[in-house]
């Protein structure tokens, strides 16, 4: 199963049994909707808090995802400086 740039039938595959044994696997996974309602309403809340103790929050899908990972009880592995408020701030929990 080799992922591809260029020529592929469905997105980044090279044929049709690629794609389908990637879809099977990613099937076994556990799965959450990523942005509904509620998500998008806490991220916009949370979005204010660093910006009161005077930290600019650069990235609008950064408080997203921690929100996102907040509501779930998902641990969040990053290797960006920008989470480091969310974890402060928010309450974020950074797998380190």
């Amino acid at each position: 199963m080799k992922p591809t740039r260029g020529k592929s039938s469905p997105q980044g595959f090279r044929n049709e049994k690629d794609f389908r044994e990637a879809k099977q696997l990613m099937d076994s996974l556990e799965y959450h909707d990523f942005l509904g309602r509620e998500i998008a309403l806490k991220a916009a809340s949370n979005f204010r808090k660093p910006r009161k103790a005077g930290i600019r929050v650069r990235k609008t899908i950064d408080v997203i995802i921690s929100t996102f990972c907040m509501e779930n009880g998902c641990e969040l592995i990053h290797n960006d400086k920008d989470f480091d408020a969310m974890e402060r701030h928010l309450g974020l929990v950074v797998r380190k």
